[in-house]
């Protein structure tokens, strides 16, 4: 599994195309040739963009659901909804598609988060509204998630 590290300011052109910066496109060096998959972000206004190795681990997870169930079909379409196949070009430009700019509202600034295997890709100003907004009870939560009793999670 590869792991992303850092948050990354770029801008996007007109025609959605955001250059991805050197530090960053060294990381997903590995996933370059494969492709990656873009799809909206299940709980913020946001992109996730997924290695294919990565999304192709979701896809099995997903596949074990049992169809003829509601909810499980219901979550699927809407995991599912807007994902699009993308690749950075050869001068290092991902194409966002229109349909993913208008759901993220992203505009000229954006915001390029590691989130573990994946990156998401934010408005600058809404990734700036949800970091303000989660830092108020971000201890809270950190306890709440990491806090647990440190052999059982294997921290220490």
């Amino acid at each position: 599994m590869n792991s992303f590290i850092g948050t990354y300011e770029c801008k996007a052109d007109a025609k959605g195309r955001l250059m991805i910066p050197a530090v960053l496109k060294k990381q997903l060096s590995s996933a370059l040739q494969d492709g990656f998959v873009l799809k909206r972000a299940v709980f913020q206004p946001c992109l996730e963009l997924y290695p294919m190795s990565e999304w192709n681990k979701m896809m099995e997870k997903i596949n074990k659901l049992n169809r003829f169930k509601k909810k499980n079909n219901d979550f699927i379409r809407r995991f599912t909804a807007g994902v699009k196949i993308v690749e950075v070009d050869s001068t290092g430009r991902l194409l966002i598609p229109k349909d993913l700019i208008s759901f993220s509202g992203i505009s000229k600034q954006v915001v390029l988060a590691s989130a573990v295997n994946i990156l998401e890709i934010w408005d600058k100003d809404k990734y700036e509204q949800a970091i303000d907004d989660a830092a108020s009870d971000f201890a809270d939560l950190a306890e709440e998630v990491m806090g647990q009793d440190d052999e059982e999670n294997g921290l220490s």
